[in-house]
């Protein structure tokens, strides 16, 4: 089962391209494939999927989109899927990020890419020490209690 995981720090060249790292570069190899899944994610960020994992979201019926309310569940599908992109891998390693994700993100130059399991995120980089500092360690503590074994 793939898994993308680890941070790495990569500066967003002039043209809106950014590198991948190695090890997801190694995983999107094992697909036989040479494009990820690109789409606006929550919290600011851009996700990453490998062809494999964005298929299992469609093949799935895309029931992780349930909801009750079927205006707001059509309203994200709008949203998720309309943003979405194939990203080509060029020789170097990078993707291209859309005019649009690259809004949306508020990426600038210097862009950090975080592995979260069964996706990416690429933020950037103050955003994500904004996100770190203000919402991810507070919650720390409170989850720290599932290692404590």
């Amino acid at each position: 089962m793939s898994s993308l995981y680890g941070e790495y720090s990569y500066a967003m060249d002039a043209k809106g391209r950014v590198f991948i790292p190695s090890r997801f570069r190694e995983e999107l190899r094992k697909e036989d494939k040479n494009y990820f899944m690109l789409s606006i994610g929550l919290d600011r960020c851009l996700y990453i999927f490998l062809p494999s994992k964005w298929e299992e979201l469609i093949a799935n019926n895309m029931e992780i989109f349930k909801s009750e309310n079927k205006e707001e569940e059509r309203a994200f599908k709008r949203y998720f899927f309309g943003n979405a992109a194939d990203a080509q891998l060029d020789d170097q390693g990078r993707i291209l990020i859309p005019q649009n994700q690259k809004i949306y993100a508020s990426l600038k130059k210097d862009v950090l890419i975080r592995g979260v399991g069964n996706k990416a995120e690429i933020w950037d980089a103050q955003a994500w020490s904004k996100y770190k500092k203000d919402t991810m360690e507070p919650s720390l503590e409170k989850f720290s209690k599932i290692f404590d074994l």
